[in-house]
């Protein structure tokens, strides 16, 4: 069951607030993402946020709830959440009679500090994106890229929620044992493959009870909305360390995300079809649904940036590095995660993440990591400033950006999510 068209995503409709009515404006009034915030520099408690073109609609002091707690909004019903955005939508429209009051409870997102928009509890991370997972499959298993259960079951691992932060996370370079091919005992130290992953995130809503599987049907309404996810990877720890359990070390030590959730109603306009290539295997009866098939996929193109140290004290902003889109690049859909994560009555709770895991293309300039784009560091990049790439160093920034265009609708964007290594 996805999200049907109404009101809130009428391409006619305009704000109040200028800058939301900007051609390409990320926040325009069909978007109205939810975040947390508060004013830069101060002590003040995080509270609940709505962002509207280059401002922030404070949810509370608009008289909208009466809680800072994001994750109880989150696990509202799809009903009153709906009603919800609805009122938004009404206040910020042109000739809204809350304009007077609702201007006073705006803040310059400028002038505010953003923070990981929700409380996150526990952190799964999935591995849908099938031409990652062929491209690291032939670097570390030339002879099996891909194994025998990848087109049948969502493959995934528990990750580390502590460790998750806000865009503009810093973070040091991770350290750990890794071993060389040649080598007789492994060695302890930084890492030195260390990678980005692109990915989207998807933050859970309502929950369920302990032993009560969400059937796929069900699975979008347990789905508050979507961010971007960068789950930095130290590529050379990862190979020695995930035989036989999975990764550890090579992932935990760092996971930026975006600030702002776009809701799964916003993303209404911007289904598509979820379809296997000729000849894959359907999914299994738990993991299928006619509304799946129809619009289980998102259309969202996603952006890779960076900025060395080096262009940085020039003054030079980030360099695209690659640009793909999210429907060439995932096999499972969101609901197919929530309904295989909950099957064997795993209970999801508000504000929950679930990773996609790195989406990238079928092409070398949609890769979603350095390790595809540069082959596992065999084939450097070139930046237009002459410095080369195989994997990050110290002072590298990496900037994500994601957004939704199609014709009848109002583009609508993530955001960005940035991080940087020192």
């Amino acid at each position: 069951m996805t999200t049907a068209l109404n009101a809130t995503h009428d391409p006619k409709l305009r704000s109040w607030v200028a800058s939301a009515n900007e051609a390409g404006a990320d926040f325009p009034i069909q978007n109205l993402p939810f975040g947390r915030f508060r004013t830069a520099g101060s002590a003040e408690a995080l509270r609940i946020g709505v962002a509207i073109g280059d401002q922030v609609l404070d949810l509370k002091a608009a008289g909208l709830v009466d809680t800072d707690d994001m994750n109880a909004l989150m696990g509202a019903p799809k009903a009153e959440r709906e009603a919800l955005r609805a009122a938004i939508s009404a206040g910020l429209a042109e000739g809204s009679d809350r304009q007077a009051a609702w201007s006073k409870a705006l803040v310059a997102q400028s002038k505010a500090e953003l923070a990981v928009p929700c409380r996150i509890g526990d952190y799964t991370d999935f591995y849908t994106g099938i031409h990652h997972a062929t491209t690291i499959g032939k670097l570390f298993r030339p002879d099996q890229p891909l194994m025998p259960n990848y087109k049948w079951v969502p493959i995934g691992y528990h990750g580390r929620a502590s460790s998750i932060g806000a865009s503009g996370q810093v973070f040091k370079r991770p350290q750990g044992q890794t071993k060389a091919p040649d080598a007789a005992t492994p060695s302890f130290g930084p890492s030195k493959r260390l990678d980005y992953e692109l990915e989207l995130g998807f933050l859970v809503g309502p929950g369920n009870a302990l032993g009560e599987p969400i059937a796929i049907g069900e699975a979008e309404e347990h789905l508050f909305g979507v961010t971007l996810l960068n789950d930095w990877s130290a590529r050379d720890l990862q190979a020695w360390e995930y035989q036989p359990l999975g990764p550890f070390l090579a992932k935990n030590f760092a996971s930026t995300l975006s600030p702002w959730i776009v809701t799964m109603e916003a993303l209404a306009p911007f289904r598509a079809k979820f379809e296997r290539p000729e000849g894959d295997p359907q999914p299994l009866p738990y993991l299928d649904a006619p509304a799946n098939r129809e619009r289980g996929a998102l259309d969202i193109t996603l952006e890779v940036l960076i900025q060395t140290a080096k262009m940085r004290t020039a003054g030079e902003p980030p360099v695209a590095l690659t640009r793909g889109n999210t429907v060439e690049a995932a096999y499972w859909t969101a609901a197919q995660l929530v309904a295989h994560h909950t099957v064997n009555g795993c209970n999801l709770q508000p504000g929950d993440l679930l990773g996609s895991g790195t989406l990238s293309g079928p092409k070398p300039e949609q890769a979603g990591s350095l390790m595809e784009l540069t082959l596992g560091g065999k084939q450097p990049v070139t930046l237009p400033n002459g410095e080369k790439r195989t994997f990050l160093e110290d002072g590298d920034t990496l900037v994500m950006r994601g957004w939704c265009e199609r014709e009848g609708a109002v583009r609508i964007g993530l955001g960005e999510v940035s991080g940087t290594v020192v």
